[in-house]
């Protein structure tokens, strides 16, 4: 049993974003902030604060990391466990249209709104978001 008493368990909620045009919206990890990730292509989301319903830290997140708001009911495309010798991250993705001018914090460098062409060829890109390619959720 690979169960550990001193592991955390964490949920994270992320979100692929589309506008009026049919893109996706990908944001680029600051290395500076993150060298241990680096530049890492990412959709935006972060760790629930708990006694919020997803929902509530989705829409904060989106709020923090792109000054954009969710428009309509975002629908969960998949669910992910992330699994580190410390923790245990379960990831629940959802899909969901912005709207807004995107401003970005200081946890991101850079953002593109991408077709899923364009998309599916940047690199480099987070692993747990490639899933979502390779599974052709969208």
């Amino acid at each position: 049993n690979k169960f550990k008493d001193n592991m955390e368990l964490q949920v994270g909620v992320k979100i692929l974003l589309k506008n009026k045009e049919g893109k996706f919206l990908l944001l680029q990890r600051n290395p500076v902030k993150y060298p241990e990730v680096g530049a890492k292509w990412d959709i935006v989301g972060g760790r629930i604060n708990p006694g919020l319903s997803l929902l509530e830290n989705l829409k904060r997140e989106v709020m923090e990391e792109a000054g954009l708001e969710i428009v309509g009911d975002p629908k969960l495309i998949l669910a992910q466990d992330i699994i580190k010798t410390d923790k245990h991250v379960v990831r629940l993705t959802y899909m969901g249209e912005a709207a807004g001018e995107v401003k970005l914090s200081e946890e991101h460098s850079e953002f593109r709104w991408l077709s899923i062409e364009e998309f599916s060829k940047l690199e480099p890109m987070d692993k747990y978001i490639k899933e979502i390619l390779d599974k052709k959720l969208i």
